[in-house]
């Protein structure tokens, strides 16, 4: 009976150390790198491959895989539709499969992210990169576990930025970031000493930041309002942010009334 016993929990505790992984890609070569990848990582245990969308979604209700390493690009139903389809099928996030984005293309990390994935990862994939992705799939398990027995309600505002750095995305925490500059299409995001462009409107970005920890001075700028060391008039009815670190930030005359507000004016 111990035998039994002692055998049956060396098999749920190899089970808790890896993840059973669905790969999911159109480009039959590109599933068998991905074998290649994913059977130097002990973490991962793959239980199929899908080559399209819909029969991605098949597999994952049929095997309800812990992990889909999900290609970005398909036809017909590609890997943000296959990603949208789990969210909506299993609203709970500690039932719900890790998904890690793989692709060629860095311009969908924003769509990515809002459905919750883990990673975004780059093509052509280095099994270290994989590993952290990994590393962050297991952290999201652990995280949904406790989460499914906390009574607190997610934040409806963004808490991470991923962005485009050489062959990888890097993650940028939003408390760390101080200020955001509007360029064109893009915007720069400050984070102490250096810089990083996301491309995304200033506009729909100031829609997801929490506005108790952001607020709009100008058209083109956004402050993290800790940031802020004062208000100072100018003249002629100019007023400037001053900031912990740098010149002063001009208020747009259509943010003046909103900054005040905040220092209470």
């Amino acid at each position: 009976m111990s035998g039994g016993t002692h055998g049956q929990n060396s098999v749920e505790q190899q089970e808790n150390r890896t993840l059973s992984t669905l790969i999911v890609d159109d480009e039959p070569l590109a599933v068998e790198r991905m074998q290649v990848i994913c059977s130097r990582i002990p973490a991962l245990r793959i239980v199929g491959t899908a080559g399209d969308g819909a029969a991605a979604l098949r597999m994952i209700e049929a095997l309800t895989p812990d992990l889909v390493l999900l290609d970005m690009t398909m036809p017909q139903v590609d890997g943000l539709s296959v990603a949208r389809r789990i969210a909506e099928t299993v609203p709970d996030m500690a039932q719900r499969p890790a998904v890690v984005f793989v692709t060629a293309h860095d311009s969908f990390a924003v769509e990515a992210f809002d459905l919750d994935a883990v990673d975004y990862v780059l093509k052509p994939v280095a099994t270290d990169r994989l590993e952290r992705a990994i590393d962050r799939a297991f952290n999201r398990r652990a995280g949904g576990t406790a989460a499914a027995s906390s009574e607190t309600a997610p934040s409806p505002w963004i808490e991470e930025f991923w962005v485009p750095h050489r062959s990888e995305l890097l993650r940028i925490a939003v408390d760390d970031v101080c200020r955001i500059d509007a360029e064109r299409d893009y915007v720069r995001l400050h984070v102490g000493e250096t810089s990083h462009l996301l491309l995304e409107t200033i506009g729909s970005l100031e829609e997801r930041l929490d506005p108790e920890r952001f607020i709009r001075v100008h058209r083109s700028t956004i402050l993290a309002r800790e940031f802020i060391t004062g208000l100072r008039h100018e003249g002629l009815g100019v007023w400037s942010a001053e900031i912990a670190r740098g010149e002063p930030v001009r208020i747009g005359r259509t943010h003046l009334k909103s900054v005040k507000a905040m220092a209470g004016r």
